[in-house]
């Protein structure tokens, strides 16, 4: 077996109208037409590449919170948001613009990165390719030394 590429995400939310704008409005998602799936409160988004990348299942404002700290689990999933630093500098000023704290930006040597939470204090990595870094010759580069980011 080979992995292709990585299909779609699913999260639980407690407030499926509240995530929905916050994934369409704020990080600008397609929105999918059609409603809830067989009665299920969820939405389903594309940026366009493919049926859906990301799938929101409402589970409830009781829902048990994510775990701060060292845990087993997703630590964030990465949303690739342009080309360039101007790019990363429209998603910075937007993300200003809606309210929403950035908990970082760092300099990955081969992309450079905003992290957000969603209202659900799901991770978000907001992130450009660093165009002059070839991964394939320099496969190393992925792990190296993060540093910070001055957009």
């Amino acid at each position: 077996m080979k992995i292709h590429e990585l299909g779609h995400i699913v999260l639980y939310v407690r407030n499926l109208e509240r995530s929905r704008r916050f994934y369409k409005d704020v990080l600008g998602w397609d929105e999918i037409p059609g409603g809830t799936p067989a009665g299920i409160p969820a939405s389903a988004f594309t940026s366009g590449r493919t049926h859906h990348e990301l799938l929101l299942i409402e589970v409830g404002e009781t829902a048990a919170s994510i775990p701060s700290g060292r845990r087993v689990g997703m630590y964030h999933f990465g949303l690739k948001v342009g080309e360039s630093d101007d790019e990363l500098r429209e998603a910075l000023g937007a993300l200003r613009d809606a309210g929403v704290e950035v908990l970082g930006a760092s300099d990955h040597t081969v992309t450079h990165s905003l992290y957000i939470a969603d209202p659900d204090g799901n991770e978000v990595e907001l992130y450009v390719d660093v165009v002059d870094r070839d991964v394939w010759s320099d496969p190393g580069a992925v792990l190296a030394p993060v540093r910070p980011l001055r957009l």
